[in-house]
């Protein structure tokens, strides 16, 4: 391969001691990989030390394949299929910047993490994550799609991928809005499905402000997928309390009244915290827009509607007031008797805190 050609390859495709891609790459017991046929003329030539560690190797060091970093290699390798890809991606990409100059190999793995299990792994087990979490952190949408799919591995493949800072990445793709964004958004939600993510994903300074800004700022996907994540997310009751701060409520209201039942089911988990009740309290038109998707919206909607009602029809005379004017004590008469449970209990709780006002 031509020495110019290097330059769009990752790093950890490239054997340590000829520094070209290697295609039959192999693990020494040091724990790093060279081409076979480098790291046998190194062995050959007397040495017995590892040539990245400098540190001693057994007499005869066995040499391992690395099979899922050949295919890796392999599936990435520039062909006129990925080259007509590039185009594609470069020309969805103009006028949000320059196109990585990888974009092939960003290809490939998303073309192996789409594939299934096996395909996912071999990405994860290369080391070439980092290659996409760089190329994410810059808007790419393949890296970002590549990402989530690695993050359909389970849940190990999913802490693992926030150890390796994808939440960094992600969080840079969902602030630079774009295509990327909706894809980084909901590669967030998948990661925050195990339990100590969504502590860490809350935590990161990025996180819940660049949601809550895609919540005001984005396209209809952009705006879903965000309030997917937050309300994952939100399933941590400190994440609540960062969700109010980052000013994400009023944008949740907004969705609610355009018919998300998702942003009405975030802010059913904000209703649950004092700070966030308070902040929900001073929304104009929120009574008036629950009260609609409570007479209006599917299952779900309805039943979060009535509890973000009660919560703060309870802590305000004047909104129970408001709520009564229209018409909340009628609907909740009309859903007493609903089949579904939850609504029938929850109609029940807001007209007796409505009785009270």
């Amino acid at each position: 391969m031509e020495v110019s050609k290097q330059a769009s390859w990752p790093d950890d495709f490239l054997c340590p001691i000829s520094l070209e891609v290697m295609t039959d790459p192999v693990i020494l017991p040091s724990g790093h990989t060279f081409e076979r046929r480098s790291i046998q003329r190194w062995l050959d030539g007397g040495h017995r030390t590892c040539p990245v560690t400098n540190l001693p190797l057994p007499p005869d060091p066995t040499l391992i394949p690395n099979h899922a970093l050949r295919r890796l290699i392999a599936a990435v390798s520039v062909s006129p299929a990925a080259v007509s890809a590039d185009k594609a991606l470069a020309g969805d990409c103009q006028g949000q910047g320059a196109v990585p100059a990888s974009s092939s190999s960003v290809l490939g793995m998303l073309r192996l993490a789409k594939s299934g299990p096996a395909g996912r792994r071999e990405v994860l087990e290369s080391g070439a994550v980092a290659v996409l979490l760089q190329h994410a952190a810059a808007g790419d949408e393949a890296a970002a799609r590549a990402l989530l799919y690695l993050s359909l591995d389970g849940d190990d493949a999913r802490v693992g991928l926030v150890a390796d800072g994808a939440v960094d990445a992600l969080c840079a793709a969902v602030s630079a809005g774009g295509a990327a964004a909706a894809h980084a958004a909901t590669a967030l939600t998948s990661l925050a499905t195990v339990g100590v993510n969504k502590c860490t994903i809350g935590a990161h300074p990025s996180a819940v402000p660049a949601l809550s800004r895609l919540l005001w700022r984005g396209g209809a996907r952009e705006r879903r997928e965000a309030a997917t994540t937050l309300y994952e997310l939100c399933k941590l009751p400190e994440n609540r309390r960062r969700t109010v701060r980052a000013g994400a409520a009023p944008a949740l209201v907004e969705l609610a009244a355009n018919g998300s039942a998702r942003a009405v089911e975030v802010l059913g988990l904000l209703a649950k915290n004092r700070e966030g009740r308070h902040d929900l309290s001073r929304i104009p038109d929120i009574v008036a827009v629950l009260c609609t998707v409570a007479g209006s919206g599917n299952a779900r909607a309805i039943d979060q509607a009535l509890v973000v009602l009660n919560w703060i029809c309870s802590e305000s005379n004047e909104l129970a007031m408001e709520a009564i004017k229209l018409g909340a004590f009628q609907l909740c008469e009309a859903l007493v008797n609903d089949d579904n449970c939850k609504i029938a209990k929850n109609a029940v709780e807001l007209a007796r805190t409505l009785e009270k006002a």
